[in-house]
């Protein structure tokens, strides 16, 4: 069975949505930066560690994390890295298989690029939301068992060289893909097995979670 964790970050989350409940269900470790904590407590989960500045956590969040024997980690306010940040540069020097990283999306604009270029900096993250899963494409990649699922690619570098896409409704063969260009939006998968391949680059894959 693969290690897994989940990151809590203090983005956009309705944790209402049935979604939250059928992932988490499985045994994982639990994980949450700042505000992430409020997320975490809603869901009646028991973090194992609260990192960051604690600027987005009132009293109330605290002590119900003590009460759970929750590892807190303060810091300064005035640090290099963004409570985020902190806590996944720690979490993947845990040799987890995956970390996914949840309320990761939506809220501050500049929060929400700064979280995605993350990918390109820490190994095994995903970003996750009820509507889609946003993950870095390595240069030999493939994706199974997602027939009929939306997907886009989208290139975070100048150029993605030699871009070759099979398995898909819409196939590349040895293409150029530059920075702004949108024609790798809404593709189709239409085999088990799609694969991704490019010679150099850094491209970003967005699929439908649902």
């Amino acid at each position: 069975m693969k290690k897994k964790a989940f990151i809590f970050l203090n983005g956009s989350m309705d944790t209402k949505q049935e979604f939250y409940k059928t992932i988490l269900k499985n045994e994982a470790d639990i994980f949450c930066a700042d505000g992430g904590l409020n997320f975490a407590l809603q869901l009646n989960l028991k973090p194992l560690e609260i990192w960051g500045d604690l600027d987005s956590c009132d009293e109330n969040l605290i002590e119900q994390a003590k009460k759970l024997n929750c590892k807190i980690n303060k810091f300064n306010s005035e640090k290099d890295l963004t409570d985020g940040e902190l806590l996944i540069s720690e979490i993947t020097k845990r040799n987890y298989d995956e970390i996914i990283i949840l309320g990761g999306l939506g809220g501050r604009t500049d929060h929400l690029l700064t979280n995605l270029n993350l990918l390109f900096k820490y190994n095994n993250l995903v970003f996750l939301s009820p509507s889609e899963t946003i993950f870095r494409v390595t240069e030999n990649f493939n994706i199974e068992n997602k027939i009929g699922k939306t997907i886009s690619f989208i290139p975070l570098s100048d150029q993605v060289e030699n871009l070759t896409l099979t398995g898909f409704k819409y196939p590349l063969n040895n293409f150029l893909l530059c920075r702004g260009d949108s024609i790798c939006n809404s593709n189709i998968i239409v085999k088990s097995t799609a694969n991704i391949k490019f010679s150099k680059g850094k491209l970003l894959g967005i699929i439908e979670s649902l």
